[in-house]
């Protein structure tokens, strides 16, 4: 039994961590909610800035987006938003152009999009059917290919 021990039995700690809370990982939430005014921005910005974890609030209201940083809950945030505010509250569903690798998809195409953006097929299929071609299409498709050294030639 060495010294270690000795002390570890006169000062002991409590075994339960009920009293530690985990604290959230620093993230960056983007919502889509729309605002007609500076007092829905008003609004909109002084819901979110009395919530705990908030570190800043960036409202775009052209746009119609929200960002939030903070150590804060992607889903509190935005249930927060909804319940303070009256508004209709979404994830932000665009990515800019360049970040699509091929945005040509019907879907990806929106007229409500910001410029330079477009929707993000990649992570929605709901939102473009077309924009994944299923495994028929691609062996039809690479059959006549120019890179594919055993394709057909048909002239």
């Amino acid at each position: 039994m060495g010294i270690v021990d000795v002390v570890s039995e006169y000062c002991s700690l409590p075994r339960t961590r009920r009293h530690l809370k985990k604290r959230k990982q620093f993230q960056t939430v983007e919502m889509k909610v729309l605002i007609d005014c500076e007092g829905c921005e008003r609004k909109v910005r002084k819901a979110l800035e009395g919530m705990s974890g908030v570190t800043s609030v960036d409202v775009a209201a052209r746009q119609h987006k929200v960002t939030v940083t903070g150590h804060v809950d992607a889903g509190k945030v935005m249930r927060r938003v909804a319940y303070k505010t009256g508004k209709r509250v979404e994830p932000w569903p665009y990515v800019p152009y360049d970040m699509v690798a091929h945005p040509y998809a019907p879907g990806a195409y929106d007229k409500k999009a910001p410029p330079g953006y477009v929707r993000n097929v990649v992570a929605d299929p709901t939102a473009a059917p077309l924009a994944r071609a299923s495994s028929t299409e691609v062996r039809y498709g690479t059959a006549f290919s120019d890179e594919n050294p055993n394709a057909c030639s048909v002239m």
